[in-house]
């Protein structure tokens, strides 16, 4: 159903043709990276949190974590994510498969400056085993993002 939900969002944006679906999961950054071929920097991951009671959604490069200093200082608050057992109830999509795309009304979707440096990105499509395939421009059409924001640093890995 998440995945339909995705798909049916993206078809409003005449995106429909740049879904991928995989026959191996796509549910972690490393995993996203080896079915659709890029590098884990290009997977556009999605990352779900609560900023005064209410679900939002930061779209970060896939080889980024938040900085929690460049979060509270942005937000305001402790950088606090949805629980993992809340994230499919608040955002629309279970982890694996959250993205931008097709969820609930109401949260609010920021992209971080970290995927800037690429021409095409990979967020998930709703499920543990899809994606599509974006430019910079695109994203941000089909997200329908509230702004663009610089919240993340390099992953220790």
């Amino acid at each position: 159903m998440s995945f339909t939900k995705a798909k049916e969002h993206l078809m409003k944006h005449g995106m429909e043709n740049r879904v991928m679906e995989f026959d191996v999961s796509s549910a972690t950054v490393g995993e996203a990276a080896k079915a659709v071929g890029s590098s884990e920097g290009e997977i556009a991951k999605t990352l779900s949190f609560i900023v005064d009671e209410k679900p939002i959604l930061i779209v970060v490069a896939g080889d980024r974590k938040i900085d929690n200093a460049k979060y509270k200082a942005l937000f305001h608050t402790k950088a606090k994510m949805v629980p993992f057992e809340s994230v499919e109830e608040l955002i629309g999509h279970a982890v694996g498969g959250v993205c931008p795309f097709g969820i609930n009304k109401g949260v609010e979707v920021y992209l971080d400056e970290s995927l800037k440096r690429f021409e095409i990105v990979y967020p998930a499509c709703g499920s543990s085993n899809s994606a599509v395939k974006l430019n910079i421009e695109e994203l941000e059409k089909t997200s329908e993002y509230k702004s663009w924001v610089d919240v993340c640093k390099l992953t220790d890995g």
